[in-house]
């Protein structure tokens, strides 16, 4: 569970005296902006924040390495694995129907925010052919027990809309508070039929030589690694969500969202709710590592040698990538570049540097484009391109992309390299 997890970290920041839940805990989560922080009081409940806020903290976790992550997360949504069905989970010890959303430690991240949100729970669905489906949707509480839910046009959009022109509810589970490898399957764009439950028991499998373990809670199975589970339904009523900030760290606009019934709470004893700050280094990770893999094989199509690929800290983790070849040929950089947009469609912008160019530097890719790149040569530019509704500068959805190809030419490699002791 989160405490045990918590335990392992060294650089756990611990915040004894009393916290609210609206402002003050987003002010510490941005004071260490990447050292997991745990509140032992936030109107009587524990909070933890930036719990996956590094690589290094997250591939240590799953037994791997920075660079090989992934290639454990790839392999994972190559080959999902069943999951096991158990008979016991510590969430079952406490369980309600007389609780409030409002009095929970829901927070209120941003002064312009509509409201408490949950930011790190992953809803858990299941169609009537039996395929389950796990994703991350933003909530805004908006009394005791609904919320406004944000649906984006993917897999749980398509099973709500289903039962919503025929006048139903959609039943569903709402887990809070979960391991690394159950949030980062949750954020992957896989096709439909394609578990993200099968997902992160590859990864568990993987990194611990486990299947995940779940339970079936009303016909839907749900992780035993929950320290909340909320039995609820998306109803087909339409309510307003947002203003909320999102993870460019800003205000995305007020839509017209499906709203959720809460039912039912259970959760483990002493329970610690996840608050995942919208727009901090831990919404970065959990939402753009699982991209990563797809630029990966997106650029190996095209250049038979990638060494890595990242999307960056300063792009929000979603909008700015590096990726290292090997080039073969003259052309290889901005091909590289092509198939690193077709990859990840929010990306607008890709710098492509060679094998001796460590990408998790910035002041090495910098370099790299410093003494390797020339506008008139290098410089790839795609006008009018479909881009990310998460950059405020995009219009209608419409972008210019570009590349930079930093990467050494082939026939005058030597003037290039570095010096070396």
């Amino acid at each position: 569970m989160l405490r045990e997890i918590l335990s392992r970290f060294e650089d756990l920041v611990v915040i004894k005296e009393p916290v609210k839940k609206e402002l003050e805990i987003t002010r510490y989560l941005l004071k260490y902006p990447d050292r997991p922080v745990l509140f032992e009081d936030v109107e009587g409940w524990k909070v933890a924040g930036n719990i996956w806020s590094t690589r290094k903290r997250i591939a240590t976790y799953l037994n791997t390495t920075r660079e090989e992550l992934i290639h454990l997360i790839a392999e994972a949504m190559e080959n999902p694995r069943q999951y096991k069905e158990v008979k016991e989970a510590p969430f079952l010890k406490n369980s309600t129907k007389d609780f409030s959303l409002k009095k929970l430690p829901i927070p209120k991240y941003y002064p312009r925010d509509g409201g408490q949100y949950f930011t790190s729970a992953m809803v858990i669905a299941k169609d009537d052919n039996g395929f389950v489906n796990v994703s991350f949707h933003r909530m805004m509480v908006r009394d005791e027990k609904t919320a406004a839910i944000r649906l984006v046009p993917r897999h749980l959009y398509a099973m709500w809309k289903e039962k919503a022109e025929n006048g139903e509810d959609l039943d569903v589970r709402i887990v809070v508070g979960n391991p690394v490898h159950l949030l980062l399957a949750g954020s992957v764009s896989t096709a439909y039929g394609v578990s993200e439950l099968e997902i992160a028991s590859a990864m568990s499998e993987i990194a611990f030589g486990k299947p995940l373990e779940v339970i079936e809670l009303g016909g839907i199975p749900v992780p035993i690694e929950s320290e909340f589970v909320f039995e609820a339904r998306i109803t087909p009523e339409l309510v307003d969500e947002g203003p909320f900030v999102d993870i460019t760290g800003t205000y995305d606009i007020v839509r017209r969202q499906p709203l959720v019934v809460f039912e039912k709470m259970y959760h483990v004893d002493d329970p610690i709710f996840h608050a995942l700050l919208s727009g901090g280094y831990e919404h970065y990770m959990l939402m753009g590592l699982p991209k990563e893999p797809q630029i990966y094989a997106s650029v190996k199509r095209v250049v038979p040698k990638v060494h890595g690929v990242r999307l960056t800290e300063g792009g929000a983790m979603w909008l700015h990538a590096v990726v290292s070849i090997t080039k073969q040929h003259d052309g290889d950089g901005k091909n590289a570049i092509l198939a690193a947009f077709a990859g990840h469609p929010s990306l607008k912008r890709v710098i492509v540097v060679d094998e001796d160019i460590n990408i998790y530097d910035d002041r090495e890719v910098e370099w790299a484009v410093a003494t390797r790149f020339q506008p008139d040569r290098d410089l790839v530019i795609v006008p009018n391109a479909r881009g990310s509704s998460l950059d405020p500068s995009a219009e209608k959805g419409l972008t210019a992309k570009w590349g930079i190809d930093a990467t050494k030419p082939l026939g005058r490699k030597e003037e290039f390299e570095r010096a070396r002791v």
